[in-house]
C-alpha cells in the first residue's frame, strides 16, 4: 500500500539524497516539499528543492516557508558543511520552475486535512514549519499518520554542542512544541544515523547504476565526505542522516525504536537538547507523566538501509 508523504526540507546534501530516494520509491507517494532555512537561507532551500524536483523530472509541488526560527535569533548557516550553495558548490542551473503561491504551513494542513489519517509529515531540517502548520490548525495533530522527523539525539553526543543536534538546536523552541503534541513521533536521530554510514563505495555503485541523479547526488557529497574526514579523523564516511528518516517512513522494521516522551531545552548550555525519558519512568513527575510518549530510534540494520537505498535508487534516471 502507497504511503502519502510530505517533506519538509532545508537542501541541503544528505536533504538532496532523502528526495530522490523518496521519489523513487514505490510505496511512496510524494505529495510535495516544503522549504525551511537551516542548512541554507530559505529563498536558496526554495531553489535546491526547484533544482531537484527538475532533476527528478516529476511533478512535485514545492513551497516555500520559515526564513528564521519562532522566537530566537537565527544561527549561521553552516557553508563548512553543505557549501555556500548548499550542494557542495557543485553548480547547477537556476531552476525554471517556481514555488506555489501558498505558505509551507499553509499547504501542510491542506494536505493533511485532504486525507485525514494518511499523510505522513517527514521534516527533516529544523521544524518551525510543523510548528506552524500545528499552530494554524491543531486538528492536524489528530488527522496526520505521523510524523517522522530526522532530530534529535538520545545517548549520542550532539553534533553542534555536546548535547544538541542540529534541526533541533536551530529551532528548539519549534521543536519543543512538536513533542508536545498529541500526534505520534517517530524522532530518527544521531542514536541511528551515526551508524548508517555511506562511503565513497556506495556513491560510486549510486553513480554508475543511475548516472545522472546518481552521478548529481556523487558529486555533491564529494563535499560532505571531505567535512566528515576533516571532523571526525580521515575517513570519508558520511551519515545517512535525513535519507534513514524517509526509510523510516516506508521500512520501520530495519529500526529499533523505544517508546519515550521528548522535551527540549529552549535555554542555557543546553540549548536544543532532546531530553528523552522512557515511557512509565518518570510518572510520578507531573510532567513527564503528562507528556505525549513517541517513538526514538536506538539502533538500525544499516547494511539493509544501504541495500535498500541502492536497490531504489536503481530506479533514479
Amino acid at each position: 500500500m502507497t504511503k502519502k508523504i510530505l517533506i519538509d526540507t532545508d537542501p541541503g546534501i544528505d536533504d538532496a539524497l532523502a528526495i530522490v530516494f523518496a521519489a523513487h520509491h514505490p510505496e511512496l507517494e510524494l505529495l510535495g516539499l516544503t522549504c525551511v532555512f537551516g542548512n541554507v537561507p530559505v529563498s536558496l532551500a526554495t531553489d535546491n528543492a526547484l533544482r531537484l524536483v527538475e532533476l527528478l523530472g516529476q511533478d512535485i509541488p514545492v513551497c516555500r516557508g520559515a526564513a528564521k526560527p519562532l522566537s530566537m535569533q537565527p544561527h549561521p548557516h553552516p557553508d563548512f558543511v553543505h557549501g555556500k550553495n548548499g550542494f557542495g558548490e557543485i553548480d547547477s542551473p537556476s531552476p525554471t520552475r517556481t514555488a506555489l503561491d501558498v505558505s509551507a504551513a499553509q499547504f501542510i494542513v491542506e494536505q493533511v486535512r485532504a486525507a485525514p489519517g494518511e499523510v505522513w509529515l517527514a521534516p527533516i531540517g529544523p521544524l518551525t514549519n510543523i510548528a506552524l502548520a500545528l499552530e494554524m490548525a491543531p486538528d492536524i495533530a489528530e488527522k496526520a499518520a505521523g510524523v517522522v522527523l530526522m532530530g534529535g539525539a538520545a545517548l549520542e553526543p550532539g553534533n553542534v554542542s555536546p548535547v544538541a543536534e542540529a534541526n533541533i538546536w536551530n529551532d528548539p523552541h519549534a521543536a519543543e512544541q512538536v513533542f508536545a503534541a498529541t500526534w505520534p513521533v517517530s524522532m530518527i536521530g544521531l542514536d541511528a544515523t551515526h551508524k548508517t554510514t555511506l562511503d565513497q563505495t556506495f556513491f560510486d555503485q549510486l553513480a554508475a547504476q543511475a548516472p545522472k541523479q546518481g552521478g548529481f547526488l556523487n558529486d555533491i557529497h564529494q563535499f560532505y565526505l571531505d567535512f566528515y574526514a576533516s571532523r571526525y579523523g580521515g575517513e570519508r564516511k558520511c551519515a545517512a542522516h535525513d535519507a534513514l528518516a524517509v526509510v523510516a517512513v516506508v521500512a520501520e522494521q530495519l529500526l529499533q525504536f523505544q517508546d519515550c516522551a521528548i522535551a527540549v531545552s529552549c535555554e542555557g548550555i543546553a540549548i536544543g537538547q532532546t531530553l528523552v525519558a522512557p515511557a512509565g519512568a518518570y510518572n510520578h513527575d507531573p510532567f513527564w507523566a503528562g507528556r505525549t510518549v513517541h517513538r526514538v530510534a536506538m539502533n538500525v540494520d544499516a547494511d539493509a538501509v544501504l541495500k535498500l537505498l541502492l536497490g531504489t535508487l536503481k530506479q533514479a534516471n
